[in-house]
């Protein structure tokens, strides 16, 4: 919760052009409140001035990135709005899901049609409305012949499983914690916003007591379809489990050991089904010390980075969007059943026209 990936993308065949990328910080207001709607229950009226604040917050970052790439807005044919995800509790009759930033506003403010709400109608159709990645990264990733697994490692991580057998669908599903309750303990004992090459907990020792009570949540023995957020995995869900007198550095080391075993545990059912490289993207994928216990608990598979594809591990999310609305304006259904549960295939996004 640090900031928008911004990416200006041209599709044309099999391999997306990435023209440009930036990520912009919330200003510390925004990045404040934000936080607060993960920590209590805000108001609906703070909901409400969010959801503009963010829209047009959006709207100033992709007028800036255009502007630094020099093309003019009736060069685009859409915005792909993700939005910040405030709510996500998909289970059962009145499952939810709620994310802001007025696409609305979007719209106006850049006159470019924009594609948002991406995950309702995944929902509605008895789905989780995520993981949604997956279908992006059957398009980037997927080859014949080749088992290959996709770890987006963002605030929430999640795998994509792209079978050798083209006549196999793809799978795919939250694992847990990626980035987020490291990032949110750098920004508590380091005032940074993460634990830039994982150098910080590098330094620390795991402390296997509390790695094992971590590990004790629920969700990670659920089995798929399954997905998860800061609803769940933020800075309360931590505290309950801490003692409250572990040094700094060492929770550090070892929520990157629970973010790298989650993985792990949750990869290691699919080795026998010929998944022999993983492709990394995702701001976690500059973690040096998370790939690094990543290869050691999974000594058997080939660590590949996403930019081996021409797009920076950082960027893949951003594109991944910006995919989605291409889809979604072609009129394409972009979920997968094998992934979210959903009953069938639907169109992902509404659009705004300004």
């Amino acid at each position: 919760m640090d900031g928008a990936d911004a990416a200006l993308v041209r599709f044309s065949g099999r391999q997306p052009e990435l023209l440009a990328f930036r990520c912009v910080p919330f200003p510390d207001g925004l990045r404040q409140r934000l936080q607060l709607t993960q920590q209590t229950r805000p108001s609906l009226e703070e909901v409400a001035r969010l959801d503009a604040a963010l829209g047009d917050f959006f709207a100033d970052v992709a007028l800036t990135l255009l502007e630094h790439a020099g093309l003019e807005r009736a060069g685009v044919a859409a915005i792909g709005s993700h939005g910040q995800t405030v709510l996500h509790s998909p289970e059962g009759r009145e499952g939810f899901t709620l994310q802001i930033g007025d696409p609305a506003r979007i719209a106006v403010r850049t006159g470019i049609a924009t594609v948002a709400d991406f995950r309702r109608a995944d929902l509605a159709a008895g789905g989780q409305g995520a993981p949604l990645t997956p279908a992006f990264h059957e398009f980037l990733f997927r080859e014949r012949g080749v088992g290959r697994a996709v770890l987006n490692i963002g605030g929430i991580a999640n795998l994509s499983l792209l079978p050798a057998d083209p006549g196999h669908p793809v799978t795919g599903f939250d694992t847990g914690p990626g980035n987020c309750l490291l990032d949110g303990w750098c920004r508590r004992h380091l005032q940074q916003a993460f634990d830039r090459d994982g150098e910080w907990a590098a330094g620390g020792r795991v402390l296997e007591g509390l790695l094992q009570r971590l590990l004790d949540e629920p969700f990670f023995r659920r089995p798929p379809p399954k997905s998860t957020g800061r609803d769940l995995f933020n800075s309360g869900w931590l505290e309950a489990r801490l003692e409250g007198d572990e040094p700094p550095r060492d929770v550090a080391a070892t929520l990157t050991a629970l973010t790298a075993r989650s993985i792990a545990h949750s990869l290691a059912p699919f080795l026998e089904n010929g998944v022999t490289e993983l492709v990394l993207c995702g701001g976690g994928a500059r973690n040096r010390t998370l790939c690094r216990e990543l290869q050691e608990a999974l000594p058997e598979i080939r660590l590949r980075d996403s930019g081996e594809w021409g797009i920076p591990a950082e960027a893949v999310e951003a594109v991944a969007f910006a995919w989605l609305a291409r889809e979604r304006l072609e009129g394409r259904p972009a979920n997968l059943p094998a992934v979210t549960g959903a009953s069938h295939r639907v169109l992902l996004g509404a659009v705004y026209r300004p």
